[in-house]
């Protein structure tokens, strides 16, 4: 039988849960503020006393609203940090399993496709393909299985961000790393890079594939 606590802190997750779920936009903006703020660099176990168990709840929230309003760049900055603040959780990686089954890897790449959202949005989304990227190969090669090289490379060749530039450079070094399986496919990524107009992703590309060699 649960404790009077227990049901106490139940009762506010589920009303925070049902908050978030009738509130508009704006109001989704203010709770996504609140929630950076509060929770940034959490573990996973503090992330779960902060949601009573369930967090993967608000998580699974934020995923679908992703999904659904990506295109349109609605909050988009913010969701992205928040869902960010879970996949970088220590001892949560059962949030980077929840993320990657609906699909989470095909959305952050395809937002780096769409040329009316802004700069720092596919900065955002670049840095959670890196939070990918970083936990272990198999998830390295998912992101390359998801024609990722190519997403990536054309978004360094065309940023106008010299901040989201290094974000990218960093990912496509990380993907070429412990990736055995798509090095070469990094390696060609990088090549096609060169041509650009742009000379700070050339030079990147080049720091890149002298790493490489």
């Amino acid at each position: 039988m649960m404790s009077v606590k227990e049901q106490e802190a139940i009762k506010k997750l589920m009303a925070f849960l049902q908050e978030w779920d009738s509130a508009s936009k704006v109001a989704r903006s203010h709770i996504l503020e609140n929630f950076i703020e509060s929770n940034s660099g959490k573990t996973g176990p503090e992330l779960e006393l902060e949601f009573s168990q369930g967090a993967s709840l608000f998580l699974a929230r934020l995923t679908a609203w992703l999904r659904v309003t990506y295109m349109y760049g609605t909050c988009l900055d913010k969701l992205l940090k928040s869902i960010g603040i879970f996949l970088s959780a220590a001892s949560g990686h059962r949030y980077l399993l929840e993320f990657l089954e609906i699909g989470g890897v095909l959305t952050l790449l395809e937002i780096l496709g769409l040329n009316h959202l802004r700069e720092e949005d596919k900065r955002e989304s670049v840095k959670l393909l890196q939070l990918v990227a970083n936990a272990g190969r198999k998830y390295k090669e998912l992101i390359c299985e998801s024609y990722g090289v190519r997403s990536i490379a054309e978004f360094l060749a065309t940023s106008t961000s010299t901040q989201a530039q290094e974000e990218a450079q960093l990912l496509l070094d990380s993907l070429g790393r412990g990736n055995p399986r798509y090095q070469h496919q990094v390696y060609k990524g990088l090549i096609a890079v060169l041509p650009c107009g742009s000379p700070r992703a050339q030079q990147l590309s080049l720091q890149t594939l002298r790493i490489m060699q």
